[in-house]
């Protein structure tokens, strides 16, 4: 099998309700072993182009690719190949964990002697053992969220998208949601949407960020580690004061009175101010600097955020 060739490809894929369009000449590709986040406000795309990529809402117009082959024209192949957990979970609450993982099995169409191994597979990946006898309608909101993504990846898909995954867990079970998606990356080709920017960082290769149903970012995502420092100072400074400064490795203005600043290994902020006031040019404020991701949303979406708060 060719792991660098797409097992989901969008190709220019768009979707109307009437004269509103809600997504635009969209193209994405996800290979085997790798993770793509999906960004984006409220209502800007992301449940109706993850509707489209599972074959629940058929584009408007482009193609939508399950291993090179046309997912409209062979809807079959969604059953197998995909496993889908969307915003809210689809379950029975009449079912017990157990009963119910087993259905959806069935329904994927794993062989009726792979069911049982299939179900403790995922019950045991998704942390679920405590309430695999239990009714899916006494559990808890946390609980009822990890029976979806156990549903999604039961069957082994070659697909496995997830919208809002973390949606109602307590940071425990958001940690190991992390570590689980983490797993699930490397085996299958995974989309995750969610609205957690450091769940980005930490579980996926690539970003793809929506902004009123257009493509507006897609690439890795960069290590975030070393956003350096914003200062901010209460008049203008000269570019040669921080090649004086030795723990200073960079510094790059972002305008007439504000720097960014990155610090050589080992040196801390609190160097960096004892040296600016030495040197009489006291920072009126010094702060960490938006992570890179962070920067980059909010660069894209920051108005309809600004609108939001």
């Amino acid at each position: 099998m060719d792991d660098t060739a797409p097992v989901l490809q969008l190709d220019r894929v768009g979707r109307r309700a009437g004269a509103r369009v809600l997504v635009r000449e969209l193209s994405l590709a996800v290979t085997r072993g790798h993770t793509l986040g999906l960004l984006g406000v409220n209502g800007a795309g992301k449940t109706t182009t993850l509707r489209m990529a599972c074959g629940v809402l058929a584009p408007s117009h482009g193609r939508v690719l399950l291993d090179g082959q046309d997912l409209y024209e062979h809807p079959h192949l969604a059953r197998r190949r995909i496993g889908y957990l969307p915003e809210t979970p689809p379950l029975h609450p009449e079912l017990t964990t157990r009963e119910y993982l087993a259905f959806c099995a069935r329904l994927h169409g794993v062989a009726r002697g792979a069911v049982g191994a299939a179900v403790e597979r995922a019950i045991e990946r998704c942390a679920l053992g405590e309430v695999a006898r239990r009714l899916l309608g006494a559990l808890s909101k946390g609980f009822r969220q990890r029976v979806g993504v156990a549903q999604a990846i039961v069957h082994e898909p070659a697909l496995i998208v997830l919208d809002e995954p973390a949606a109602g867990l307590d940071p425990v079970q958001a940690l190991r949601l992390r570590e689980l998606v983490r797993e699930l990356g490397r085996a299958h080709a995974l989309i995750v949407s969610t609205h957690v920017l450091p769940d980005v960082a930490a579980c996926c290769d690539s970003v793809a960020i929506l902004h009123r149903g257009v493509l507006r970012h897609c690439g890795a995502v960069a290590a975030a580690a070393d956003a350096g420092f914003e200062a901010v100072f209460a008049r203008a400074v000269e570019a040669a004061l921080w090649q004086r400064l030795p723990m200073v490795a960079a510094a790059t203005p972002l305008d007439v009175l504000r720097w960014r600043v990155h610090l050589r290994a080992g040196a801390d902020s609190a160097a960096l101010v004892a040296a600016l006031v030495a040197a009489g040019a006291a920072p009126a404020e010094l702060q960490r600097a938006a992570p890179s991701l962070e920067t980059t949303f909010l660069a894209i979406a920051g108005s309809d955020v600004a609108e939001a708060a």
